[in-house]
């Protein structure tokens, strides 16, 4: 039996944007608590990045992406990228 070693360039990395888009449909929010437990699932799944909100949306955006950066065990947790608003980029780097 032979051993394959992939490297890096045959490697997928999965990028999920479940917490953020998910919202974006008309009626569609997530409790802060549903956040947590879809980007404990997707930790857990090995999904790589995690896309967990936009936090200079709202105080409860910017605790819900706080925490699941916080709690993330494996995956990476991006944000939004910030727009050239001053207000966007503080935000961001607050928890990262």
């Amino acid at each position: 039996m032979t051993t394959v070693n992939k490297s890096d360039k045959d490697r997928v990395i999965i990028f999920d944007t479940t917490l953020r888009d998910g919202e974006q449909c008309p009626g569609a929010t997530m409790s802060f608590e549903e956040k947590l437990e879809v980007a404990e699932m997707l930790d857990n799944m090995g999904v790589d990045v995690i896309e967990a909100g936009f936090p200079i949306t709202s105080e409860g955006d910017f605790q819900a992406v706080s925490e699941i950066a916080r709690r993330s065990k494996n995956a990476v947790i991006a944000r939004e990228w910030p727009s050239q608003l001053r207000t966007d980029t503080s935000a961001c780097l607050t928890i990262f």
